[in-house]
């Protein structure tokens, strides 16, 4: 499987910086309407993924919806290192598939962890199905 040829590429995807602020964030999630967006650092490098629970749970610890001082916080401070682990640019259909199954989304990164793009679980069941009508 030619995971690059699924795989949504990294300049067309949605990511937030770990600079980014929680004001800047919660925009960003509301406007695009996605439960999780991948965080990078500087570097483009992937660190994990950022949720609208992580959202969530900064609103209630901060205890206010004012965006002003949410924009005090960084993502960097609430997103979460496990979720969403990635997968190497080439790894096997066998851990694309079992991964997919527990991830709408799959971080796709290079051999210096930056990040590639994302392969999402439609894109594999797509694929999927394609390998499937043509055997």
């Amino acid at each position: 499987m030619n995971i690059a040829k699924m795989m949504i590429p990294a300049s067309l995807t949605v990511t937030l910086t770990e600079t980014a602020t929680v004001k800047e964030g919660m925009a960003l999630m509301r406007e695009r309407g996605f439960t999780a967006i991948p965080v990078l650092n500087a570097a483009g490098q992937y660190l994990g993924s950022v949720t609208e629970g992580d959202f969530l749970r900064h609103v209630m610890e901060v205890g206010t919806l004012d965006p002003e001082i949410h924009s005090c916080f960084q993502v960097g401070s609430i997103y979460r290192r496990d979720f969403c682990p990635p997968l190497g640019i080439d790894a096997p259909l066998e851990q694309v598939i079992d991964t997919a199954l527990r991830q709408n989304f799959i971080p796709i990164v290079d051999g210096r962890n930056a990040l590639c793009g994302i392969v999402t679980r439609r894109a594999v069941i797509a694929e999927l199905a394609q390998l499937v009508c043509h055997t």
